[in-house]
């Protein structure tokens, strides 16, 4: 599995960007899958319903299961974190991890950058930052695509994932 973060900081557009890829990655053949690093507490499964009263009453790990999906949700009753590669050895087999968060690790990375966020640019201190998404050049020698340009950045995904 190759694995490629989309990386930058709040309100940059990377999830917006992951769900415009995603589709194109899969038509053209990649199983991809994603992870998502958040740094808030979130709530999965619905109050009340049975997943929850089992992770509320103290399970470790509640896995719910349908004909149309499963989840696997994990509770880390004060435990750290899991590191990255914890949560890719989790996961199915796939062509594909993107991965949103884990700016700080060191696989290669994607950075989502917007000129109206005025935040500074991640790849002057981040050399696994192997492109830009943004709607302004950046004044270094990396790969910029146009943030908009989704047909483009598929491309370098699909050229990248090739290689």
């Amino acid at each position: 599995m190759k694995i490629l973060g989309i990386a930058g900081y709040s309100g940059a557009g990377k999830t917006t960007l992951i769900e415009h890829l995603l589709p194109r990655l899969g038509a053209a053949g990649l199983r991809v899958s994603v992870i998502k690093q958040s740094h808030h507490d979130f709530e999965v499964d619905v109050p009340g319903k049975d997943s929850w009263r089992h992770r509320r009453a103290g399970a470790l790990e509640v896995l719910l299961s349908s004909p149309y999906r499963w989840m696997l949700v994990g509770e880390l009753r004060g435990a750290p974190e899991p590191s990255l590669a914890e949560h890719v050895a989790r996961l199915s087999p796939c062509d594909l991890v993107l991965v949103e968060g884990y700016r700080h690790g060191t696989h290669a990375k994607i950075e989502v950058w917007r000129r109206d966020n005025g935040r500074p640019w991640l790849h002057g201190q981040d050399a696994a930052v192997i492109a830009v998404a943004s709607d302004q050049a950046p004044a270094s020698a990396l790969r910029h695509l146009h943030l908009n340009d989704i047909e483009a950045i598929a491309a370098f995904i699909l050229e990248w994932t090739a290689r």
